[in-house]
């Protein structure tokens, strides 16, 4: 059982590093949102994973929980400042008036 959980383990690590790829060089901001707010919800279920493989589930869902919540926060406190700002929409606005 500890092989399985190891395995899918690293495969989200695998998929955690395709959402930093987006956090990277996605093209808007709200890409780079979607992209920290993926690698935080793969962090949550990566936290209960090692739980399980240390087999002290209790005290990884309380890290996990704490995490998620803060995640959600952050994300939506960038959401809001970035909206307030109007540079959600900024880069892709250009790249259009670019292209006509």
């Amino acid at each position: 059982m500890n092989t399985f959980f190891l395995c899918i383990s690293l495969g989200l690590c695998f998929l955690m590093f395709v959402s930093f790829y987006r956090c990277l060089m996605g093209p808007t901001i709200l890409d780079r949102l979607i992209g920290v707010n993926a690698i935080g919800t793969k962090t949550v279920v990566l936290l209960l994973l090692i739980g399980f493989l240390y087999e002290r589930v209790d005290m990884f869902v309380d890290i996990a929980l704490a995490y998620g919540f803060l995640n959600f926060v952050a994300v939506i406190a960038a959401s809001r400042y970035f909206h307030k700002r109007k540079g959600l929409y900024e880069s892709s606005f250009k790249e259009t008036k670019e292209i006509s």
